[in-house]
């Protein structure tokens, strides 16, 4: 699944820089996760990294956008062109 940021967000910026897929962005009142740069890290690292910097642990699964590690994984393909 993708992840997203909750309106628990306190904009403290730590989430953006870590995305190795630039999927995060400032929003309008909160920062967001663009769900078709997401992978969940997965490609990149074992965890999502936005997830274990956030202090405030506002970045749950998206339950709108269920998938696979394999779907997952064709997405950082096509990402990275890997």
């Amino acid at each position: 699944m993708a992840l997203m940021i909750t309106d628990e967000c306190i904009n403290c910026d730590v989430c953006e820089p870590e995305c190795p897929n630039d999927a995060i962005s400032p929003g309008e009142e909160v920062y967001v996760i663009d769900p078709n740069l997401c992978t969940e890290c997965v490609g990149h690292f074992d965890e999502p990294q936005c997830q274990q910097v956030c202090p405030v642990d506002c970045i749950p699964l998206d339950p709108a956008r269920p998938e696979t590690q394999q779907q997952l994984l064709e997405k950082y393909r096509i990402i990275t062109a890997a």
